[in-house]
């Protein structure tokens, strides 16, 4: 079966200054991908590049086996692939309620807005209590809860998450990554770029380890050996 997401030898960057080299990687539908590396190593950018928010200078992306290279990213979010970005990036000036409408501006999310405000509010029973409360004075953790939250108002079919556990307290983390298993256990496609690799591995059905924009490992989940992992991650080891 092919991939429902493949990146095929990615070359993109910002300006003269390229970043990826000959990136490849397949995301099975229905299975969790984590992307681990270090700071630097090009993980958001390849998100970005994946949401057309990225030039991509020679490679493809595909999605069902069509070509979205350098698709704008309205029309990326329509094909069903939403990013959850690093560091929340809320409207923190509007009402929570009002961030999650947000999510359901694309014409094919507001016929279901209010079942899927249910489903995010039965997700995150925070949000519901905080509905009309200004988004820019919620905790890290409950921001970052309504940056999943308004992702999920668009109905992805592939979510990619940018660390998502960035700056929060070991008890917001798991509450993050019991959410992350859920939608796991729910069929979602996710893409999940995470330092945290202990906890990262646990939800994964795939692994990519990148250094300096490039891929040096890619593994199943079941598979990885985390000492070896973090050798390479720590480029204590080269890759074979």
């Amino acid at each position: 079966m092919a991939p429902l997401l493949e990146i095929a030898t990615l070359r993109a960057g910002y300006g003269a200054i390229n970043i990826l080299w000959n990136v490849s990687l397949t995301i099975a539908e229905g299975q969790t991908t984590v992307i681990v590396g270090p700071n630097g190593a090009g993980k958001t950018t390849l998100l970005r590049a994946i949401m057309g928010l990225v030039p991509v200078a020679s490679g493809d992306i595909r999605l069902n086996g069509a070509s979205i290279r350098n698709r704008a990213t309205w029309d990326t979010v329509k094909d069903g692939l939403v990013m959850i970005p690093e560091g929340r990036m809320i409207f923190p000036d509007m009402t929570v309620e009002d961030n999650l409408m947000m999510g359901a501006f694309p014409p094919a999310c507001r016929r279901n807005w209010k079942a899927n405000r249910q489903m995010v509010f039965d997700l995150f029973p925070r949000l519901a209590q905080r509905h009309d409360q200004i988004a820019g004075t919620l905790s890290g953790g409950e921001a970052q809860m309504l940056a999943i939250g308004r992702g999920l108002m668009e109905q992805p079919r592939v979510c990619l998450i940018d660390e998502p556990s960035l700056g929060l307290a070991p008890v917001m983390v798991d509450e993050i990554f019991r959410i992350v298993e859920h939608l796991k256990a729910q069929g979602l496609t996710i893409v999940l770029v995470e330092q945290n690799t202990n906890r990262a591995l646990k939800v994964a059905d795939h692994v990519y380890l990148m250094q300096s924009g490039k891929v040096v490992l890619s593994e199943r989940g079941d598979a990885v050996n985390l000492d070896r992992l973090h050798a390479l991650y720590f480029a204590h080891e080269e890759a074979a």
